[in-house]
C-alpha cells in the first residue's frame, strides 16, 4: 500500500482544530485515508452518508453528535447533508475540543461556502490528490522513471494507477467518466446533461495547457453562450477535475496575458478522454507536451504550503513560465520540458528577469540534475517533493 503523504498533516490538523474537511475527486482514496487515521483514534465513529443506514443513526444529529463528543466522528460524502453544516456549529461551540470530526467531501466550491459560513473558525482543509510522484516510494524501488511514466499515463486514481495492466486502467477510467457524469455531477445538484458536460470536458482535453476563450468554445459547442460556458467551467473546477490556472500578474509596465489557462487535473483521466492507450499512443500525440506540462503542475501545486500564490507568466512580447510560485515575496520560477536534454528560450530568461526570480527550475525526464545558470537547475520530477516551499 502506497502511503499518502496527507496522513500525517491530517494528524496535525486533527490535534489543532475541532474540524477537519478533507476534500477531493471521487476515488481518490479518502475513504482509505479517513479510515488509516480513524485507526489510530480509539472508538471512532465511521458514517458513510451515502448509505442509508448510516443517513437514519443522524435522523436526529444534535442528538448523536451530543452522545459521542469523546469521539471522533467521521463523516464520509458530507455533501449528500448539506444541512449537517448548520448543526455543527452548535455542537462544536458546545464543546470545543480538538479532534471531533472529520469530513470528507467530493466537491469543493458548495463545501467550502456551506461550511464557511457556518464552520469560520471551526475548521481546516486538506485535498487529497491523486497518487503523487512522490508517494510512490518503496512500491517502485529501482525503477523510479518507469513508475512516473505509468503514473503519467494511468493518472494518480488508485485504481487506475494500481490496475493489472494498461488496458484495465483505461477501462477503469472510461467508467470514472461515465459515473462521474451521469451520477456524480446530479448529486451535487447539477442539472446540465451528462454528454453536454461530456463534450465540454472532452473539448477542454483537447485545448489542455492552453489559454480558455469561452466564447470560442461557446462557437464549438453549437452556440452556447460565454457565460454558460464559463457555468459549465465552474462546475467542473468545484469537482476537482479541472483546474483553472490565473495568470501571474505584477505590475511591470508590460502587456501581460490576463486569460487563464484550463488543464485536466489527473493526467490520466485526459488520456482516456482523448483515447490515448499507451505511451506510445501518448508519445506520437500533439498534446504530449502539454500533457507533460499539466502532470509536472499538479506535482508542484500540491506539495505547496498555505498562503502560496501560484500562476504562469506570459507577456505579449514572448516572455513565458509555465508556473510562478510566490511566498513571502520570494518567487520561484518552473519551465516543464518533455525532453532529456531540455532547452529554453529567450522567453524563459527573460521571465525571470522580469519577476527578479530567486531560483527557476526546469522540469524535465532527466536521470540527474545539473545546473543551467547559477540559480537555474534542470530536475526530474522525482526531485519535487524535495523542493518544499522552494
Amino acid at each position: 500500500m502506497l502511503q499518502r503523504q496527507l496522513a500525517p498533516l491530517i494528524a496535525n490538523r486533527l490535534q489543532r482544530q475541532p474540524a477537519v474537511a478533507l476534500l477531493g475527486p471521487r476515488q481518490v482514496g479518502k475513504t482509505t485515508l479517513a479510515r488509516q487515521v480513524a485507526a489510530g483514534m480509539p472508538n471512532a465513529v465511521f458514517l458513510d452518508l451515502e448509505l442509508e443506514a448510516d443517513r437514519a443513526r443522524l435522523a436526529r444529529p444534535d442528538l448523536f453528535f451530543a452522545r459521542h463528543r469523546d469521539r471522533l466522528v467521521v463523516l464520509d460524502e458530507v455533501q449528500v447533508k448539506p444541512d449537517l453544516f448548520t448543526q455543527l456549529r452548535p455542537e462544536i461551540d458546545a464543546e470545543r475540543r480538538a479532534g471531533r470530526f472529520l469530513l470528507l467531501g467530493s466537491a469543493s466550491g458548495p463545501l467550502l461556502r456551506q461550511s464557511a459560513e457556518s464552520l469560520a473558525g471551526r475548521i481546516a482543509y486538506l485535498e487529497l490528490t491523486p497518487f503523487l510522484v512522490a508517494e510512490l516510494g518503496a512500491a517502485v524501488a529501482g525503477h523510479p522513471a518507469a513508475a512516473a511514466s505509468a503514473l503519467w499515463l494511468r493518472g494518480g486514481f488508485p485504481r487506475s494507477f494500481l490496475a493489472a495492466d494498461d488496458a484495465d486502467s483505461l477501462a477503469w477510467r472510461s467508467d470514472f467518466i461515465a459515473t462521474f457524469l451521469a451520477r456524480d455531477l446530479p448529486q451535487l445538484g447539477v442539472t446540465i446533461p451528462a454528454e453536454t458536460l461530456r463534450r465540454f470536458w472532452r473539448m477542454c482535453a483537447h485545448l489542455h495547457g492552453q489559454l480558455f476563450n469561452a466564447s470560442q468554445l461557446g462557437a464549438a459547442l453549437g452556440g452556447v453562450a460565454h457565460t454558460t460556458v464559463g457555468r459549465y467551467l465552474d462546475l467542473l473546477v468545484d469537482a476537482l477535475v479541472l483546474r483553472r490556472l490565473p495568470p501571474y500578474l505584477i505590475n511591470i509596465g508590460k502587456r501581460l496575458v490576463k486569460a487563464p489557462k484550463v488543464y485536466v487535473r489527473d493526467s490520466g483521466i485526459l488520456h482516456a478522454l482523448l483515447n490515448l492507450r499507451s505511451l506510445d499512443d501518448l508519445g506520437g500525440h500533439p498534446v504530449a507536451g502539454l500533457s507533460w506540462e499539466g502532470f509536472v503542475i499538479e506535482q508542484i501545486l500540491a506539495t505547496l504550503p498555505p498562503l502560496t500564490t501560484a500562476g504562469f507568466y506570459r507577456t505579449s512580447a514572448g516572455a513565458e513560465l509555465d508556473l510562478v510560485v510566490e511566498q513571502a515575496g520570494r518567487r520561484i520560477g518552473f519551465e516543464v520540458k518533455l525532453s532529456t536534454a531540455p532547452t529554453v528560450s529567450r522567453g524563459f530568461w527573460n521571465a525571470c528577469e522580469d519577476l527578479g526570480v530567486s531560483r527557476a527550475y526546469v522540469v524535465a525526464p532527466v536521470l540527474e540534475p545539473y545546473p543551467l545558470a547559477d540559480n537555474v537547475e534542470v530536475i526530474s520530477p522525482l526531485m519535487l517533493g524535495q523542493l518544499g516551499s522552494g
